[in-house]
């Protein structure tokens, strides 16, 4: 029993706080850390089709591959295009704020599972199938090389738990309509019956700072979840956050995909462009990385769809990445050419991209980034994608 008499049972069942109250228990994640730069990291569930994203057009093999697409695309470099449905963002290509990273994946191989894949993904794995060992995410793994990391150095967004800020360094979370109905007087009492309480005091103050920070986000509620969401980082990040990571979904395009990618293309579109918007000076020092767990096969199927492939692409955007490129070692889409002669062959590997940004935009050592964030990654195969 606390000194004012009432117990944890009886203030929980008076306020009517529960679990979800709690932003812990909640998925979008931020960070703060001692530096300048802003790092975000958009996990594309689904398995987006870089092929279709960003066309390689001057690839001779690709019309064939995909009958219809070769028009309706803007032009990048004269070898690939732009899918219409990125068109909004065609003024950060034309910036250099846009760039692209094509015939990417993770080490993941053959088994096509979205499960798998985006626990792969998310773990920074560097094996071909998943690593029981490694339980954590390499974005958390980045936190634990930096000094004087706190709670608002990064922040998970969303209901669902991303696992790649999971881990010991500390992270906050938040959901859109994340909130803590209660009165002055009630808030305090909160406040006070858990002040001394190692483990529920600062996640009840945690829980009435976010409740607040929501319901007084400008059109929050209003807006679509990825618009809002796009906001309320964008808002974390101007302060003190410097790490913020959050997924879209709709990329799994088995069928009709002429219908389905646009909307999920729109919804990215949308939130980079908000994110552009909303950070004002500190675009400038921001780096937007959008991911996905595998590609697509390069046929389509018999469904106007793509079925689960392995090579992809990463979309990179801000004022601190070194845009207007299109980053690939095209391996050509002739049926030798492709992996298992299904899918776009990687040539790259996904991480080796992220560990540039990192290093880039942190100063991460090579060799922290290779054995703690990356376990066996070999960063001589990035590029150098920060200004």
């Amino acid at each position: 029993m606390s000194p004012t008499g009432w117990s944890r049972r009886d203030v929980l069942s008076a306020l009517g706080c529960s679990a979800a109250a709690y932003p812990a228990m909640t998925r979008m994640t931020f960070a703060s850390a001692p530096t300048d730069n802003r790092l975000v990291v958009i996990i594309l569930r689904g398995g987006m089709d870089g092929l279709d994203v960003v066309r390689p057009v001057g690839d001779p093999e690709f019309a064939a591959a995909r009958p219809g697409l070769v028009s309706g695309a803007q032009d990048l470099d004269g070898f690939f295009a732009l899918h219409a449905g990125l068109g909004p963002l065609m003024p950060l290509w034309q910036a250099g704020e846009l760039a692209f990273a094509h015939a990417i994946s993770t080490p993941y191989r053959d088994k096509r599972s979205h499960f798998d894949g985006q626990d792969m993904l998310e773990a920074g794995a560097g094996t071909a199938a998943p690593d029981p060992g490694l339980r954590d995410g390499w974005l958390n793994r980045l936190l634990e090389t930096m000094p004087d990391v706190t709670t608002r150095s990064a922040f998970a967004i969303g209901r669902e738990n991303l696992r790649i800020l999971a881990g010991d360094a500390p992270v906050a979370n938040w959901y859109p309509g994340t909130q803590l109905r209660l009165g002055a007087a009630a808030q305090d009492l909160l406040i006070d019956l858990y002040a001394d309480d190692p483990l529920f005091g600062d996640a009840a103050a945690e829980a009435l700072e976010l409740s607040g920070m929501d319901a007084n986000a400008d059109g929050a509620r209003r807006d679509p979840p990825e618009v809002a969401i796009a906001r309320f980082a964008a808002a974390r990040l101007r302060q003190d956050t410097r790490i913020a990571s959050f997924s879209l979904s709709g990329w799994d395009t088995h069928r009709n995909q002429d219908r389905m990618m646009p909307r999920a293309l729109a919804k990215l579109s949308d939130t980079i462009l908000t994110l552009k918007s909303e950070l004002g000076p500190a675009w400038a020092r921001t780096a937007v990385l959008a991911i996905t767990e595998f590609g697509r096969t390069v046929r389509l199927n018999g469904t106007a769809g793509t079925d689960h492939g392995t090579g992809g692409t990463m979309i990179m955007a801000g004022g601190a990445v070194r845009g207007g490129t299109v980053y690939a070692d095209w391996p050509g889409l002739s049926e030798a050419a492709l992996y298992e002669r299904r899918d776009l062959m990687p040539t790259a590997d996904t991480r080796a991209y992220a560990g540039a940004v990192m290093q880039g935009l942190f100063g991460t050592d090579r060799a922290q980034l290779e054995r703690v964030v990356f376990p066996g990654l070999d960063l001589r195969a990035g590029h150098e994608v920060i200004r």
